[in-house]
């Protein structure tokens, strides 16, 4: 039951404190337009795309009216294409992504997930051509995002895929270098890639899910640390637990709302909500604001891990009360250029990237969005995703990366995209060589907890 209270919270959390619904993310299975005849299969692709998704934008913006809530992006995720490449192994890949595209302007949303390879234990027919292709299909597409999933808990983690991504991820950024490297902006690597994300770079539509489902991800870092703000300084950390709790449990209800009623008006299942705190450059809109407010002079300081851990926990235990569907990611993400309070912690040069990468094990997602020297070498950007993605594999938890080399900028310069992937410091790497290590291949063998039959 909701009182007077509660809805004039909810008003004040969407007027002043950035609460929004991030994405409504429509899922579509494509397995029935395989094809050996890539012309074919794109016509199919294309038919499925715009029939299901047609009224989807027009139904996000209907909701947003009618309730006064805020849906920043409209999205669709599609299966994994390598699987519709393997049918045309012959055939250059990036006809899909041309497809995609064309499919996602004639709807009108803002982004397209699923040029994507599941490569986790090896390579089947349509995955090598796909990952070869990625740079080509992100320079010569708009809407299209790409991610490869390289390892797993009980896989382990494909190296040879890891060697061939950090060429990827370079060759992306060069290709689009003239639009601040936005390729690799688009590209992300995966460990344990869940397959109802919502949120971009890594939404696909996994092989497991129903024909076409809504996910729905809120976000609302500016609404917890508001919350925070009015907390008393004698507050312990349990009691600061339990007021995230509470406001989390509040931002997944109106998220369960919106999911449900696009549900109905699409007449499409509803699938899960993803409660992330997902930041944008806005001020106050920030993950690092709310570790901030907690106590810390700034995100990057001792104890910023300590109290994502405590954050995340929180966020997922108050969104498990609010609703029975919670998936995908669901914590807190912490990607580089898309939050304010994390740009300004890297410029200061108090975050570095080893310290972002021990925060990575207690959160989310991983190392995203973060500006690397565009001269850094192939072989050291495998190493940070095969280190990121060792975190993932042991912990049972999804991590990815999402890095960009700033084709032609050092350490201190910045690179600006603009709108939600706001700006990016570049940040320094560690100097050392991981080439003999990348350079063996191979796997790294799934860890013992994996064994869990």
């Amino acid at each position: 039951m909701l009182n007077t209270q509660d809805i004039l919270e909810t008003i004040n959390m969407i007027d002043n404190e950035h609460l929004d619904v991030r994405t409504i993310t429509m899922g579509i299975s494509l397995l029935d337009c395989i094809d050996p005849n890539i012309e074919r299969a794109c016509s199919k692709v294309y038919d499925k795309i715009c029939r299901l998704a047609q009224d989807l934008v027009k139904t996000g913006e209907d909701i947003s009216a009618q309730y006064g809530i805020p849906i920043v992006n409209k999205r669709i995720c599609v299966t994994p294409i390598a699987m519709l490449a393997g049918a045309c192994e012959k055939d250059n890949p990036v006809a899909f992504a041309r497809i995609l595209d064309k499919a996602a302007q004639a709807v009108g949303v803002n982004f397209i997930g699923g040029y994507s390879a599941l490569v986790q234990k090896g390579f089947s027919p349509g995955d090598l051509p796909l990952i070869d292709s990625i740079p080509q299909a992100l320079s010569e597409t708009q809407y299209v995002c790409a991610s490869v999933n390289i390892g797993s808990t009980k896989a382990g983690i494909h190296m040879d895929a890891v060697r061939r991504m950090g060429e990827v991820i370079l060759e992306s950024a060069r290709r689009t270098a003239d639009c601040q490297c936005i390729g690799a902006a688009k590209l992300v690597v995966l460990c344990n890639a869940p397959e109802d994300n919502p949120f971009m770079a890594g939404a696909f539509h996994g092989v497991g899910e129903p024909d076409c489902v809504i996910n729905v991800g809120v976000s609302g870092p500016g609404v917890v640390r508001a919350a925070l703000r009015k907390a008393s300084p004698a507050d312990n950390l349990s009691q600061i637990a339990d007021l995230i709790k509470r406001t989390a449990f509040k931002i997944t209800r109106m998220g369960q709302l919106v999911a449900q009623e696009a549900s109905r008006r699409l007449h499409v299942p509803f699938g899960i909500i993803d409660l992330s705190l997902a930041p944008t450059p806005a001020i106050g809109d920030s993950v690092a604001y709310i570790l901030e407010e907690m106590g810390l002079s700034q995100c990057g300081c001792h104890g910023t891990t300590a109290a994502l851990a405590l954050l995340n926990d929180a966020v997922k235990k108050g969104g498990v009360m609010a609703s029975s569907h919670v998936g995908g990611l669901s914590g807190a993400f912490i990607p580089v250029s898309e939050d304010a309070g994390m740009i300004a912690a890297a410029k200061s040069g108090v975050l570095t990237l080893g310290k972002l990468e021990a925060m990575t094990a207690v959160c989310s997602v991983g190392l995203d969005m973060v500006v690397l020297p565009g001269d850094t070498s192939a072989a050291v950007l495998s190493a940070i995703i095969a280190d990121e993605a060792v975190i993932g594999m042991v912990n049972a938890k999804t991590t990815a990366v999402r890095l960009i080399p700033a084709i032609g900028k050092q350490v201190g310069q910045e690179l600006h995209f603009g709108g939600l992937l706001g700006s990016g410091p570049v940040m320094a790497v560690n100097p050392g060589s991981p080439e003999g290590f990348v350079s063996r291949g191979g796997r790294i063998p799934a860890p013992l907890q994996s064994l869990k039959n």
